[in-house]
């Protein structure tokens, strides 16, 4: 039996797993391939992992986790990665399998859809929207999970998390509506500090051109929503599609009559929530409470 090899301060990681370790995430062998491919390509090249760094912006101990299938690396850097250690393109064809991996399998379908969308209309009712969490928001929700998730789990998980923002980025910008239930606001999830970045979060977020938060007010008499959260997405030329989650498990809705029933209820359910600017204050005076 051949001896595995590690660099200085490597421990075991992608690939390479210790006797009795716990099985990996569906999908995320794609990401230890990549690492022993972009380690093989740059041990070919001569270069450390500090020099990949510096020539890629980004740190050593950074070009590790990717080399280790320990982080989801950006499209960006994978096309960088891929010119700079002399690829020839084997690290870009893994581009696409690379970006489905570091989500849920249940969330994978609706990722992409997410990533297309020209527009989104979101609901939540039960923790921040993904797209408006601060990462200790992120290590918060995903410490809670039962069955517990693994260190590396929650790692991967909010890697793909943030990885998603990146759609405030994109140019053209997608028009963005949020409606959060006033409970979730008043849900310290992590503590009182993590609450209080995520407040800030959502007052900075909700300052964008293209994005408009609203909450829905708990002393409300009206609720169009009590069915629970919801997800709208239109990409550009064609018909919109909902998600709906729950549970571990995912819906995508494109049943066009059902889908218009729920684009008029989230219609309906903006109009019953207090306007973008009543919403800011809202949260600015929340923030203030903690």
């Amino acid at each position: 039996m051949s001896e595995t090899v590690r660099e200085p301060g490597e421990t075991a990681a992608a690939g390479e797993e210790e006797p009795g370790a716990a099985s990996p995430e569906p999908g995320m062998g794609i990401l230890r391939v990549f690492g022993r491919q972009m380690k093989r390509f740059r041990l070919r090249a001569g270069l450390e992992r500090s020099e990949v760094g510096a020539r890629t912006g980004y740190s050593a101990s950074t070009i590790a986790s990717y080399e280790l299938g320990r982080r989801i690396p950006p499209p960006r850097f994978i096309d960088v990665a891929d010119e700079l250690l002399d690829a020839g393109g084997v690290l870009q064809e893994m581009k696409e399998e690379v970006a489905r991996a570091q989500y849920p399998v249940f969330f994978r379908d609706a990722a992409r859809l997410e990533a297309e969308a020209v527009e989104l209309w979101v609901y939540g009712t039960h923790a921040v929207p993904g797209l408006l969490q601060t990462e200790e928001y992120m290590r918060a929700v995903f410490e809670m999970w039962r069955p517990l998730l693994d260190e590396e789990a929650v790692q991967q998980r909010i890697a793909a998390r943030l990885a998603r923002q990146e759609v405030f980025a994109r140019r053209p910008a997608p028009l963005v509506s949020f409606v959060i239930d006033e409970a979730v606001l008043r849900r310290p999830l992590g503590g009182r500090s993590v609450m209080r970045g995520q407040l800030e979060q959502l007052l900075l977020v909700g300052a964008y051109r293209n994005v408009e938060i609203q909450v829905m007010p708990l002393d409300g008499e009206d609720n169009a929503g009590v069915d629970g959260p919801f997800t709208v997405l239109h990409r550009d030329g064609d018909d919109q599609v909902a998600y709906l989650e729950a549970q571990g498990r995912s819906t995508i809705v494109s049943e066009r009559a059902e889908v218009r029933g729920i684009v008029l209820r989230y219609g309906i359910i903006r109009a019953q929530a207090l306007t973008p600017r009543e919403s800011l204050a809202f949260i600015e005076k929340s923030l203030g409470e903690l």
